[in-house]
């Protein structure tokens, strides 16, 4: 149903970083980087879903995180949570909730919630 996700970025090389970062251990990877663009992948491929970094907006203007957004990113594992979020710490993201199992779903949702250097909230998240 979805094609695919922009999200805004002030600093294009730090944006890059944090997401080559914290989408590695979700197993994606960076597809082209470009005039500005940065793309990303499943296996650095230009299929499924893909999530574009983009500095600056179209109209010009800083970008900022939506109120209420989020974009969530199944993981292949709870290990691949944990690293997601490690790798967000450490490349200039903020916590926004430790991994942790979440709920009373069956199967159980594990998760860890995280702002990129704009403030966008993301979430990787394994069930099962």
């Amino acid at each position: 149903m979805i094609g695919y996700v922009t999200i805004g970025a002030n600093d294009h090389a730090r944006s890059v970083a944090f997401f080559d970062a914290i989408f590695a251990p979700l197993g994606y990877a960076r597809t082209f980087d470009e005039g500005g663009w940065a793309g990303y992948g499943p296996g650095g491929k230009k299929e499924g879903l893909e999530v574009y970094v983009v500095t600056p907006p179209n109209n010009g203007k800083p970008a900022t995180y939506g109120n209420g957004s989020m974009l969530a990113l199944k993981a292949p594992s709870r290990a691949a949570v944990e690293a997601f979020h490690a790798a967000a710490l450490t490349n200039g993201g903020t916590d926004e909730g430790a991994p942790g199992v979440r709920g009373q779903y069956d199967p159980p949702y594990y998760g860890a919630y995280v702002r990129d250097p704009v403030g966008n909230k993301l979430c990787a998240y394994f069930k099962g």
